[in-house]
């Protein structure tokens, strides 16, 4: 497949630039794959389309505020964008990159000097003199995507997490589970359904663009995940009984499918937790063997989360739906609306 197939056009003032003000009160439009259909909901509807016995997979990765700004030494003004926190040395996209030199010191907003270092397998190596954390804590601004035309606000702070988020380490928000509330995830328990959570640290890798035509030449970065025995457990529960899988988000579909021969195979240990990282890239032509069912926001065109949500979708019926949100005016993107893939 040539990943020119997988664009589209979308007019900018569909992009969303702030979140609605109520989480659940965002649109969503439901894709029913077998009736091909299109119905035009609110996210809140979503508990009707769940039923006792399935079970909804959250990804409970927290982003950490990923981006510093500083200044040369000569007064240039210069980003860094943390794609994993680690101390004392890390690796950044540093920008602008072709005009700082290895071993250049630059000063933080915080004050905080660090030393640039050679290159990594994306970005540069950055040395901190101080736990990064700290360093976040005083100095991070919340890593908001390139398409969101302004600077990060206070309000990004809670609104660009999930209200589940529990582990730091993510540097991008599994925007899928930004329409949940604390209420919304309650009624969905009353109603029998089951809650899972994964983790995924969604970072850089899950945006980097596709560069070959070829999409199968595509290679993606790793992203580290955790999947609990509990989780675990409860996956195979539901799957045994007939119920179905509901991914919130591509990051939660990609954890399941990464592990679901290690889970149904004769070697699974009950009781064991898995953890790694997986570049698993999934994109049309792909059979999945866990989920059933996908929440997600809409995408980029060209982008590895398109392509994973055609592989589920079909191309021809996401394609579709993606022009009944254009025509009905849905927002797109991190704080737009939603979408559940039935």
């Amino acid at each position: 497949m040539k990943l020119s197939e997988f664009d589209y056009i979308l007019p900018k003032e569909l992009i969303a630039q702030h979140p609605v003000e109520e989480r659940e009160k965002c649109r969503l439009l439901v894709h029913d794959r077998k009736n091909s259909s299109f119905s035009d909901k609110i996210f809140s509807d979503i508990v009707g389309y769940l039923n006792e016995g399935d079970t909804l997979v959250l990804n409970n990765t927290k982003v950490i505020p990923a981006r510093l700004f500083g200044k040369r030494a000569t007064g240039g003004k210069v980003e860094l964008f943390i794609l994993e926190k680690k101390w004392p040395i890390s690796e950044a996209l540093v920008r602008p990159s072709v005009r700082i030199r290895d071993g250049e010191e630059i000063t933080l907003e915080s004050g905080d000097s660090v030393e640039v270092l050679g290159r990594g397998e994306v970005g540069r190596f950055v040395k901190f003199e101080r736990p990064i954390e700290d360093i976040l804590r005083d100095a991070g601004h919340m890593p908001l995507p390139p398409y969101i035309s302004r600077s990060d606000e206070p309000s990004d702070k809670s609104t660009y997490q999930t209200v589940y988020s529990s582990k730091e380490g993510a540097t991008a928000s599994p925007t899928a589970g930004l329409h949940f509330t604390e209420a919304l995830l309650e009624a969905i328990k009353r109603k029998g359904v089951n809650i899972a959570y994964v983790t995924l640290h969604t970072s850089y890798g899950t945006f980097a663009p596709v560069k070959a035509d070829d999409i199968s030449e595509h290679k993606m970065h790793k992203e580290y995940f955790e999947l609990p025995s509990a989780a675990i457990e409860t996956v195979l529960k539901t799957k045994k009984s007939g119920g179905k899988v509901i991914a919130v988000g591509t990051t939660s579909a990609r954890v399941l499918e990464y592990c679901s021969l290690q889970i149904t195979g004769p070697g699974y240990c009950a009781g064991k937790d898995i953890s790694g990282y997986t570049d698993l890239f999934i994109f049309p032509g792909y059979e999945f063997k866990i989920v059933d069912h996908l929440i997600t926001n809409f995408h980029l065109p060209k982008t590895t989360l398109l392509l994973l949500v055609s592989a589920l979708a079909g191309q021809e019926g996401l394609f579709k739906a993606y022009r009944h949100a254009i025509e009905s005016r849905y927002r797109f993107f991190s704080y737009g609306d939603a979408m559940l893939i039935l």
